[in-house]
C-alpha cells in the first residue's frame, strides 16, 4: 500500500506536557498548533448513528467512545512515564472514569473494552509501531510524531488488528473523533487517513 506523504516537513511543535482531561461539561479543548504541510482531506468512514438506534444501543456506542479516549489517555501517560500498565488501570478505574476531577466529567466508559485496548497496545506494540511506520512519508518514524498522536494511533491501529467484532469504519471514525479532542482538523485527517491504509492491509 501507498505511503502518507507530506509535502514540506511537519512540525507538530514541543509534546504535550500533559493530555487534556476527557471532555465534558466544563470541559475545554486547549488550543493546538497546526502542522505545517497539507494533510490529504478525507471523509468519515461510517455513517453518523442512526437516530432510529435504541437506548440501550446509543449507551454503548457512547461508553465505548468514552473507554477510547480514555485508553488514549492511558497509553499516552503509559509513554511519557513508563507507568505500568496494572497501575494505570487502577488508577483509571477507581479515580477516573465516570469521576468529576476539577469540574470536568469523566464519561462513564466500558470498563472491559478500555482494558482491553489498553493491554491489548501493550502487549502487540511491536507489532501496531511496524504497522504505523510502514505508512509513515519517507524520512518519517514514530519517534518524531507527538506522543498523544502515537497514542491515538497505537489504540486505533490495535482496534484494526485484534477486533474484528468491531467494523473497519467504526474504528476510524471513533479514533478520528478522539483526534479532534486533541488537534486540529488536519490531524484528525491524517489519523483517518493513516488508519485508512493499514485497514487495507490488515481487514480483508
Amino acid at each position: 500500500m501507498g505511503r502518507l506523504m507530506a509535502d514540506v516537513t511537519p512540525d507538530y511543535g514541543p509534546t504535550h506536557p500533559s493530555i487534556p482531561s476527557l471532555p465534558g461539561r466544563g470541559g475545554k479543548k486547549p488550543p493546538q498548533k497546526t502542522p505545517n504541510f497539507p494533510f490529504p482531506a478525507f471523509s468519515p468512514k461510517g455513517p453518523p448513528m442512526s437516530s432510529h438506534a435504541t437506548p440501550r444501543t446509543a449507551a454503548r456506542s457512547k461508553a465505548r467512545a468514552a473507554a477510547r479516549l480514555a485508553a488514549v489517555q492511558a497509553l499516552y501517560q503509559h509513554d511519557m512515564e513508563a507507568t505500568p500498565i496494572a497501575q494505570l488501570l487502577n488508577e483509571f478505574h477507581n479515580h477516573r472514569l465516570g469521576a468529576t476531577i476539577e469540574d470536568a466529567e469523566y464519561a462513564e466508559a466500558e470498563v472491559d473494552f478500555f482494558d482491553d485496548v489498553v493491554k491489548g497496545t501493550e502487549a502487540r506494540l511491536g507489532e501496531i509501531d511496524t504497522a504505523i511506520a510502514g505508512k509513515l512519508a519517507k524520512g518519517w518514524n514514530l519517534a518524531r510524531l507527538d506522543k498523544a498522536m502515537r497514542a491515538i494511533l497505537r489504540a486505533g491501529t490495535y482496534e484494526l488488528l485484534a477486533r474484528a467484532d468491531v467494523p473497519v469504519g467504526t474504528v476510524i471514525t471513533e479514533y478520528v473523533d478522539v483526534a479532534h479532542a486533541f488537534f486540529d482538523k488536519r490531524e484528525a485527517g491524517f489519523v483517518n487517513g493513516l488508519l485508512d491504509a493499514i485497514a487495507k492491509d490488515v481487514r480483508v
